[in-house]
């Protein structure tokens, strides 16, 4: 199990890697969730797949994509679109109610978003808690080299069962919501205790 994390500064050097992550994205979102999002010659994309963003991504010698994650700065705009939960709060996203945060999304360079984090359905049961525990170690390690102290990120609302487990002090920033079934919540991962 190798991590990558992607940029359009050196997409160039992972092959298809970048598609993979993409395909790998639709595959489970589009196919499997069934979720009606952006998607060309079986990639799933949106408006914030951006060269301000990064993509941490776990896989295999080959390729194989085992799981994802986009990271994109809070600071960043592009045209009306800024990152998809503070988009959401101000009422741009009609798939995320726009009180999905207890106070108003922050601006700052020290906080990025973590999104699209996703654990391809393919993964063996027995590796998924382990691909799922790099996956957030690697993106905490690219977070912090990109001067972030925390992320914020819409999870599925079980994160308390499982926060502990990969290392990172997670706290609740908006109420549970219901999105397409399934409740979700935008939580806080905070990165300060491992920056020393």
């Amino acid at each position: 199990m190798q991590t990558t994390t992607l940029s359009f500064a050196n997409i160039h050097n992972h092959g298809e890697l970048f598609a993979n992550m993409l395909r790998a994205r639709h595959e489970l979102f589009i196919q499997h969730n069934h979720w009606e999002l952006p998607e060309a010659d079986g990639m799933e994309y949106d408006q914030y797949d951006t060269p301000a963003s990064r993509w941490v991504v776990v896989h295999d010698a080959l390729g194989e994509v085992l799981a994802g994650n986009r990271l994109t700065p809070t600071t960043t705009k592009c045209g009306i679109y800024s990152y998809m939960i503070r988009d959401a709060q101000r009422g741009l996203l009609d798939t995320i109610p726009s009180n999905l945060l207890y106070e108003e999304a922050p601006v700052s360079n020290t906080v990025w978003e973590s999104s699209r984090l996703f654990v391809s359905h393919r993964v063996p049961a027995k590796l998924r808690r382990r691909v799922h525990a790099r996956l957030v170690f690697e993106l905490a390690r690219a977070a912090r080299e990109l001067g972030a102290t925390r992320c914020l990120t819409l999870l599925n609302a079980n994160w308390p069962r499982w926060a502990g487990r990969v290392g990172v002090s997670m706290t609740a920033m908006g109420p549970v919501m219901e999105i397409e079934g399934v409740d979700n919540q935008v939580v806080s991962m905070d990165f300060t205790a491992s920056l020393h």
